[in-house]
Order: structure tokens, then C-alpha cells, then sequence
């Protein structure tokens, strides 16, 4: 019964650190209104902007931005296996079968081969 106890604060210190950490999903509005001044822009300060920001685009390719969302979402799914692989959360956050989802949980991650077998294809990026 002690183990069970110990398991349980761990699972609980793990979750308070993980929910302590995270921020507001939604946008939150700014209480205090600042005043604007309305400026005159000539057309060949928008010109010269539209430009810049054309420039800015450009020189992000689209192979560095999906490396940016592959690796973010890399770590998302290593936090996720750490902290609640057990429960398949990497698994229902990548859109796996629920089937499969339901058949890991009661298996325990296949006896934690199956679990293994998930963090060996995420660290290789073929999960």
C-alpha cells in the first residue's frame, strides 16, 4: 500500500509540474487602452513596407519552418510519452487508431515493449 502511495504522489508531483508550467491557450485582452494617433503614411512608406515584409517572408523558407513545427512537435511527444505514455497520450495526440489507443492502455504498452518501441520511433522522427 506504501508503494501505491509513493506511485501515486510521483504521478501527481509529475502532473502539478507539467499543469504548473503551461500557459493560457486563448488570447487574453489588454485592460488598458492605449491611445492611438492617427498618422498620415504616404504610398511610398506602405511601398517600402509591403516590400520589407516581403523580404522578411522570403528568407523563411517553408523547409525551415516545417523543421521548426516537426521539432517542436517532437519534444511535445517525448513530454507526452514521459509523463503519460502509459495512458497512450503521444498516441491520441499524433491521431493514431483509437482501437490500438485502447489495446495499448490495457496492455500496458505492450508490457512496456510496445511503449519502447514508440520512443525509439519518435527519437528516429518516424513515429
Amino acid at each position: 500500500m506504501k508503494n501505491i502511495n509513493k506511485i501515486f504522489a510521483a504521478i501527481l508531483v509529475a502532473f502539478l509540474l507539467v499543469a504548473g508550467t503551461t500557459y493560457a491557450s486563448f488570447p487574453v485582452k489588454n485592460e488598458t487602452k492605449k491611445e492611438q494617433t492617427s498618422k498620415a503614411v504616404s504610398k511610398a512608406e506602405v511601398k517600402a513596407a509591403k516590400a520589407e515584409l516581403n523580404q522578411i517572408v522570403n528568407a523563411k523558407s517553408t523547409a525551415d519552418i516545417t523543421e521548426a513545427k516537426d521539432l517542436d512537435e517532437k519534444w511535445i511527444l517525448l513530454i507526452l510519452w514521459f509523463f503519460l505514455g502509459g495512458f497512450a497520450a503521444h498516441r491520441w495526440y499524433k491521431g493514431k487508431p483509437a482501437g490500438w489507443n485502447i489495446l495499448f492502455i490495457l496492455t500496458a504498452g505492450g508490457c512496456g515493449i510496445w511503449l519502447l518501441v514508440d520512443l525509439i520511433n519518435i527519437l528516429t522522427n518516424k513515429f
